[in-house]
Parts: C-alpha cells; sequence; structure tokens
C-alpha cells in the first residue's frame, strides 16, 4: 500500500475528487494547508494598502491505495490539478506499513 500526498490549489478540489472516483478511488481525506515554494507568495490590496502574503492557502489531499493503483491514481491527480503555472503543486508518494479498519479490524488492502 501507498499514501498519496497532493498539495493542489483550491479551486481543483472537486475536479480531482471526481476524478478519483470516476478511476474507482472512493476514500480520501482534505486538509487546508498554508505553504510557499517557488510562488514566494502573492500580493493583496486591502482598503488601498498593498501588502505581501508569505503563506499561500492550498489543500492536501491524502490517500492511501494498492500499490499496483499508484500510477493511476496519480495521473489522475495530475491531469485534473495541472495548469501549467508555477504553484500547481506537489505529490508525495510513500510506502504504508499497515492500514486496519477500527470498526470491523480488517486489516492490510480489505481495510481500505
Amino acid at each position: 500500500m501507498v499514501k498519496i500526498e497532493a498539495i493542489v490549489r483550491h479551486h481543483r478540489l472537486d475536479e480531482i475528487k471526481n476524478a478519483l472516483v470516476a478511476a474507482g478511488f472512493h476514500g480520501l481525506t482534505v486538509t487546508e494547508v498554508r505553504g510557499f515554494g517557488r510562488q514566494k507568495g502573492q500580493k493583496e490590496t486591502y482598503r488601498g494598502a498593498e501588502y505581501k502574503i508569505d503563506f499561500i492557502p492550498k489543500l492536501k489531499i491524502e490517500l492511501v491505495v494498492p500499490t499496483e493503483s499508484s500510477e493511476k491514481a496519480i495521473s489522475s491527480i495530475i491531469k485534473t490539478a495541472q495548469t501549467g503555472q508555477i504553484g500547481d503543486g506537489k505529490i508525495f508518494v510513500s510506502e504504508i506499513k499497515e492500514a486496519i479498519r477500527i470498526r470491523t479490524g480488517e486489516t492490510g488492502g480489505t481495510a481500505l
């Protein structure tokens, strides 16, 4: 099993979720996060005063999938999150040692 973490733009969430569901992935977690990379923040204007926002709001999408399905999930995220501009985000993939469904006690791939 692998855990896929994708940091993406807010307005792409619905398209990403729909693409993942269409590809057969039905469980994910979404968290609002803030950070910066090459984008290095942005300038905003409030009541005529300009100020810099160092940490850009993004969403972190997390899902755990069987290893053999990971490329399908990753390509679905890339296709729908990519705009070609700085700030599209990142995807991180890590191995998961174990998964346990609390309600039933199922383990491994059946717990997903």
